[in-house]
């Protein structure tokens, strides 16, 4: 697949007052009793994972509690914490330990203990060390990430290239016990498109989508445009950017259009956004897209370095949620919280493929931003 540069994107967590009329009336979104879960967004999970309503419900709870979990227990093991993901059939959260003693601690936050050998710290430390080798990377090697399930850290390559990649690992002089190379056919690209169509355009004549609303704008991706670069509809600037390195932006609307904190479900409603708590490995998400609307998946990995042809963007997360060119910058969310801008991937939503996100909250705070929230 013949890597290209990304900018289609439709994003929809809308700002713009005259980008999307039918803002002008949000209070048409019921609010339950309880946590706020989205018909559109249960519609959506069954439709992509095979899930009955009330299953899809359940699952959107269950996960609740296990982002809960998982922020409680990242801080009370600190060093011995082995990383987390959420099983879909145990319905909650699995969570690794090096230190067996912890077992009980985790049982009692509602969690499923795991002994692993190696702590998240020591994995994010081996990607932190292909990544300042990125640029020594042989072209065939396509990228890198921890893997809590597995404990370990997968470098990608494609076919026929592992030993080029095993010398990579070697060449960086990391545990190699603690690296696994797999071959993969697919090259990551980053999905933008100079094409006409609902979202905002830059001044280059490139079309991305919004991701999040925030005070004074919106957040979105890197790539979509340099600093200083001028947006229409809505009318703004690039206030910041920064790709490739990271892939995230914030364009400044300044007062003439009103943010709200929802998301477009591209059908006939929107989902509010009312946090930022990260959700786990193998928790449930959505995406928003200009090119092909709304689509769920699964959270298959986090902390990835993804070399794209413009260059390496470290600190994805991945995602088995299709996409195409033309719904770069465009939000993930996972029940009501905010996870992430669309940056690249690869397939499209015909035969399948996956999709890496840019975490929401690494924006915000580069940018010293707030989030709109309902």
């Amino acid at each position: 697949m013949k890597p290209r540069t990304a900018a289609r994107i439709t994003g929809a967590a809308l700002v713009a007052a005259g980008t999307v009329a039918a803002l002008t009336a949000p209070a048409t979104i019921a609010e339950p009793a309880g946590p706020p879960v989205s018909p559109e967004l249960v519609t959506a999970m069954q439709r992509d994972l095979g899930l009955t309503a009330d299953q899809a419900v359940a699952r959107l709870g269950q996960e609740a509690v296990a982002a809960r979990a998982d922020s409680a227990l990242r801080d009370a093991l600190a060093g011995s914490y082995g990383g987390s993901y959420f099983d879909a059939n145990l319905g909650k959260l699995v969570v690794g330990t090096t230190d067996a003693a912890k077992s009980d601690e985790v049982r009692a936050a509602g969690a499923e203990p795991r002994q692993v050998a190696a702590s998240e710290r020591q994995l994010d430390g081996i990607v932190e060390a292909l990544n300042g080798r990125g640029a020594q990377a042989p072209a065939a090697v396509t990228g890198w990430y921890a893997d809590v399930r597995e404990n370990a850290v997968v470098v990608t390559t494609q076919p026929g290239t592992a030993e080029q990649a095993t010398s990579f690992v070697r060449d960086a002089q990391v545990p190699e016990e603690s690296v696994r190379v797999v071959e993969f056919p697919a090259q990551p690209e980053t999905y933008a498109d100079v094409v006409g169509g609902y979202a905002y355009y830059t001044a280059s004549g490139a079309r991305c989508s919004m991701g999040f609303a925030v005070q004074g704008g919106f957040v979105t991706a890197g790539h979509c445009g340099a600093p200083g670069e001028r947006t229409t509809q809505p009318t703004g600037y690039f206030a910041g950017s920064s790709f490739p390195g990271n892939d995230y932006a914030f364009v400044n609307t300044g007062t003439d259009d009103t943010g709200y904190p929802l998301v477009y479900d591209y059908s006939s409603g929107y989902v509010r956004v009312s946090g930022t708590a990260e959700a786990p490995l193998g928790s449930s998400i959505c995406r928003s897209g200009s090119t092909t609307g709304w689509h769920c998946g699964t959270v298959l990995a986090k902390n990835q370095s993804v070399r794209y042809q413009e260059g390496t963007v470290s600190g994805l997360t991945r995602t088995n949620v299709c996409a195409e060119p033309g719904d770069s910058g465009g939000s993930f969310i996972s029940g009501n919280q905010a996870q992430g801008m669309t940056s690249g991937g690869w397939g499209d939503c015909r035969t399948g493929g996956e999709t890496y996100y840019q975490p929401v909250r690494e924006a915000l705070s580069a940018y010293g931003l707030t989030l709109l929230t309902q």
